[in-house]
């Protein structure tokens, strides 16, 4: 049997369990799934060759505009497939899009998914050294520091959802990085602390997505079929990988690190608790039933964060390595021979509409090289 036929076994198999039923394959044998230690699968090789064809499928594929939120993820992952395949096609490509894009951010000056895309120009910049590439970025945040914006007005605080901690501190962080002015990170820490006290919950360690999910002190608010609370796992996914990229910029001796190393632990071992047995995770992370098909966005968040973890010393090898072997052969069965990362859950505020195989969307290729990135580290 050949490696191509293999994959192509395990990917139907895969998917039709989480259609929820056993898939069999065209001569009527049911796939069988690959071990998750086996080592083809951690192969740099095969890693590169993974993160290089799904890159070129979804640059062929573009689908939102250049500085559009789910562009910030996407380019986040190709940045970190560049440095990990050191590919000339990624890297022309990433200058390209900056070019494109004229290295601005989207237009509100104030919410975080118009500077998300920003991580990336200042990831080129450390290697081009050409400051318009970050000065409307600088010339933004500028802005952000200063005036009062919409977001406060109408929310309360800057960062009113959890996805922001993606797109936000990490540009922040970057940037105080590159100025060396540590005046960044303290706006950093504000904004979060707020976010983190709005939204975190301290007995589940997730955060919710929104106010719209916080519950009453009598219990009462939105809930799932099987009446507990709502966390989306991309969300929390989303935080998971901007800790990554903020604590990759935080110097070590930086006072309020031990902050996010905290969350990063409590996260990283509650999501450890709520993976589910084909290595994915589920839309609904507290009612995995609701939504049986494994989601490959909020996944491939969680298998970056979590191999980061270890790459790091921050977690422990013999915990968590084989979740994130599970996690990172699974994610895998999810992309076609082609390179197009499908069972992304589409875009909004809850996973309320249907997603199959067939499901692709940037931001679940971005966290798919993201995780890539990682995974080849590990020891």
């Amino acid at each position: 049997m050949t490696i191509s036929t293999t994959w192509r076994l395990f990917r139907v198999g895969l998917l039709g369990l989480m259609l929820g039923g056993t898939h069999l394959v065209d001569a009527g044998t049911e796939a069988p799934a690959p071990k998750a230690d086996d080592k083809r699968f951690f192969q740099p090789k095969f890693i590169k060759k993974q993160l290089l064809k799904a890159t070129q499928w979804q640059l062929a594929h573009p689908k939102h505009s250049g500085t559009d939120w789910t562009n910030g993820a996407f380019y986040s992952g190709v940045f970190a497939a560049y440095e990990t395949t050191k590919s000339k096609l990624i890297l022309d490509s990433l200058m390209a899009m900056g070019e494109r894009n004229k290295w601005r951010p989207g237009p509100r000056y104030d919410h975080a998914d118009d500077i998300a895309i920003c991580q990336t120009y200042l990831n080129l910049y450390r290697l081009k050294k050409d400051q318009r590439m970050i000065q409307a970025t600088i010339d933004t945040v500028a802005k952000l520091r200063r005036v009062t914006g919409r977001e406060v007005r109408e929310h309360g605080l800057t960062w009113w959802w959890c996805d922001a901690l993606f797109m936000g501190p990490p540009v922040l962080a970057k940037l105080g990085a590159i100025q060396k002015d540590p005046s960044y990170l303290t706006f950093n820490d504000s904004l979060y602390q707020q976010t983190y006290r709005h939204l975190y919950n301290h007995q589940e360690h997730l955060f919710a997505r929104d106010a719209g999910y916080l519950w009453s002190e009598s219990g009462e608010g939105k809930k799932e079929s099987n009446g507990k609370r709502i966390f989306w796992s991309r969300g929390n996914g989303w935080v998971m990988g901007g800790l990554v990229q903020l604590l990759n910029e935080l110097p070590q001796t930086h006072p309020t690190r031990p902050f996010y190393t905290t969350i990063f632990k409590e996260m990283s071992a509650r999501l450890l608790s709520l993976q589910q047995p084909d290595g994915l995770w589920r839309s609904s992370l507290l009612d995995p039933q609701a939504y049986p098909g494994g989601e490959a966005s909020g996944s491939g968040f969680d298998c970056y964060a979590l191999a980061w973890g270890i790459n790091q010393g921050l977690l422990d090898k013999a915990t968590y390595q084989p979740a994130v072997q599970k996690a990172w052969v699974a994610l895998n069965g999810l992309v076609s021979e082609d390179g197009r990362v499908g069972w992304v859950q589409p875009i909004g505020a809850d996973p309320r509409r249907d997603f199959s195989a067939e499901s692709w969307e940037v931001y679940g290729t971005g966290a798919f090289l993201l995780a890539g990135s990682e995974v080849i580290k590990l020891k």
